[in-house]
C-alpha cells in the first residue's frame, strides 16, 4: 500500500488517506489495504468488521454511531460519489454539534484513491449523488443495541465550518432525500444532550 498523502480535515481527528494506484492502458492495481504501511498512520486501527453498502442517487444516510464496542471506520467510495459526512458528538469537545463532509468521488482514470478514517466520538452519514458502492472497515463488530442515530434533518446542527458545496449539496438532496424511518426519527443535538449515553464519548478518548 503506497501512502500519498494523510490530510486532516476541519476536525484534525478526521483524516483523508490517499493511496496510490499502479495504472497501464489496461487499468489500475492498488493495494487498499496493507496493515503495515496503514499502522504508521493510525497505530490503533484493528479490522473487525468489513462492509459494503450501495445506494440509489439521492439516499442520505445517518448520522450514526455506536459504543459498546465503539466502532471507528475507514470508509471509501467504490463505485459512483458520495459525500461523506462526520459530525463531533463529543459534549466537552469545542466542536460539540458541528457538522462537516468531504465529497469522495469514484474515478477510474484517477491515480490514487482515498480512504477516510471516521473515529471514535464521530457520528457518520453519507450524501449519494449517483447510483453508488461504498466500502467501510470497522475496528468492532456492529452492534444494534448500542448503536446511535442523530437525524441529518436535525434543525439544531451547527453547519458553520463545514465546505460550502457540501452544505448546498444537502440541502438540494435534503429536499426530497431517500432515507430510512429509522435515520428519519433520530435524535436531535439538543436530545442527545440531555441523554445518558453521552457519557461514553469523552473529548481527547
Amino acid at each position: 500500500m503506497k501512502i500519498l498523502e494523510v490530510k486532516p480535515l476541519v476536525f484534525p481527528e478526521i483524516k483523508v488517506i490517499k493511496f496510490h494506484r499502479f495504472g497501464d492502458d489496461r487499468g489500475y492495481f492498488t493495494e487498499t489495504y496493507r496493515e503495515s504501511d496503514l499502522i504508521k498512520v493510525l497505530p490503533d486501527f484493528k479490522i473487525k468488521q468489513i462492509n459494503e453498502s450501495a445506494s440509489q442517487k439521492g439516499v442520505i444516510r445517518g448520522l450514526h454511531f455506536q459504543f459498546d464496542p465503539f466502532m471507528a471506520k475507514l470508509v471509501r467510495t467504490i463505485a459512483g460519489s458520495m459525500i461523506d459526512l462526520f459530525m463531533d458528538i463529543r459534549i466537552d469537545s469545542p466542536n460539540f454539534g458541528k457538522i462537516s463532509g468531504y465529497s469522495m468521488p469514484y474515478k477510474f482514470t484517477d491515480s490514487f484513491s482515498e480512504w477516510i478514517y471516521i473515529p471514535v466520538g464521530f457520528a457518520h452519514g453519507n450524501i449519494y449523488l449517483e447510483d453508488s458502492r461504498i466500502e467501510y472497515f470497522c475496528t468492532s463488530e456492529y452492534h444494534p443495541e448500542t448503536e446511535v442515530g442523530i437525524s441529518p434533518k436535525a434543525t439544531d446542527i451547527d453547519w458553520s465550518l463545514c465546505d460550502p458545496f457540501v452544505k448546498k449539496t444537502f440541502d438540494e438532496y435534503s429536499k426530497t432525500a431517500i432515507m430510512s424511518p429509522k435515520d428519519l426519527a433520530g435524535m436531535t443535538i439538543e436530545t442527545w444532550k440531555k441523554d445518558e449515553r453521552n457519557k461514553n464519548f469523552n473529548y481527547g478518548r
